[in-house]
C-alpha cells in the first residue's frame, strides 16, 4: 500500500461529524461562559449604580450572580472534557464501523459506553435547550430598555414629557419593590444608555444567547453521530452472532 492509499484511508477514519461537533461546542461554550460572566459583572455595576443603591435590596440578587459566576467556570470545564472523550469516542466508533483495522472488534462495554454517551447527550441536549432559553431572558429586558431610550431620542418624543418615560426593573423581579429608586426616567435613562456599561452587557449577552444557541447545535449533531454509530455498532454486534452460528 501507498503513501496516498494510506493517507486515504487514515482521513477516512476521521469522524468528521465528531469534529464539527467538538469545534462548534468549544466555541458556543467558550462564547457563553466568557460572555456571560463578563455581562454578569456590568449588570450588577448598573443595578448599583442606578436602581438599588441601598446593597440590602439587592444582596440576594448579588449572590445568586455569582453563584452562576461559579457554574459558569464548572461549565467551561466540564464541556471541555466531555468534548475531547465525544471526540475521542468519535475515533473509536468510526474505527470500529470502516474496519480500519482488521483485528478490530466491538465489544459489549464498548457498546455500553457508546450508549452511555447517547443518553448523556440527549440529556444535556435537552438541558441546554433550557440554558439557551434562559439566555434569551436578559437580551429581551436590555433590548426593551434600549427601545425605550431610542424612543426617547424619536422625533414623536418630543412632542410628550420625556421624563414620562420610565423604565422600572422592580416589575421584572429583579430587585424588590421596596428597592429604590427602582426606575429610571427621562434623561436618567438615557445617561444609562449611553453608558459602556450598559452597552457592553447588551451586547455580550447577546453573543452569549448566541453561543448557547451553537452548543445546542453542537449537542444535536453530537446526537445525530452517537447516535447512528450505536446502532450500527449494535447490528455488527448481531451480525457476528449470527455468523458464529
Amino acid at each position: 500500500m501507498g503513501c496516498f492509499e494510506c493517507c486515504i484511508k487514515c482521513l477516512g477514519g476521521v469522524p468528521y461529524a465528531s469534529l464539527v461537533a467538538t469545534i462548534l461546542c468549544f466555541s458556543g461554550v467558550a462564547l457563553f461562559c466568557g460572555c456571560g460572566h463578563v455581562a454578569l459583572t456590568g449588570t450588577v455595576t448598573i443595578l448599583e449604580t442606578h436602581f438599588s443603591k441601598v446593597t440590602t435590596d439587592h444582596a440576594l440578587l448579588t449572590d445568586v450572580i455569582q453563584l452562576m459566576q461559579y457554574v459558569i467556570y464548572g461549565i467551561a470545564s466540564f464541556f471541555f472534557l466531555y468534548g475531547i472523550i465525544l471526540l475521542a469516542e468519535g475515533f473509536y466508533t468510526t474505527s470500529a464501523v470502516k474496519e480500519l483495522h482488521s483485528e478490530f472488534k466491538t465489544t459489549i462495554c464498548g457498546r455500553c459506553i457508546s450508549g452511555m454517551f447517547v443518553f448523556l447527550t440527549y440529556i444535556l441536549g435537552v438541558a441546554w435547550l433550557g440554558v439557551f432559553g434562559f439566555s434569551a431572558v436578559p437580551v429581551f429586558l436590555f433590548y426593551n430598555m434600549w427601545s425605550t431610550c431610542n424612543a426617547m431620542k424619536s422625533p414623536m418624543a418630543n412632542l410628550t414629557n420625556i421624563e414620562s418615560i420610565c423604565v422600572d426593573v422592580r416589575q421584572y423581579g429583579i430587585i424588590p419593590w421596596n428597592a429604590t429608586p427602582g426606575k429610571a426616567c427621562g434623561s436618567t435613562l438615557g445617561d444609562i444608555c449611553n453608558t459602556s456599561e450598559f452597552y457592553l452587557s447588551y451586547h455580550l449577552y447577546i453573543v452569549a444567547c448566541a453561543g448557547a444557541g451553537a452548543t445546542v447545535i453542537a449537542l444535536l449533531i453530537y446526537m445525530m453521530a452517537t447516535t447512528y454509530n450505536f446502532a450500527v455498532l449494535k447490528f455488527k454486534s448481531r451480525e457476528d452472532c449470527c455468523t458464529k452460528f
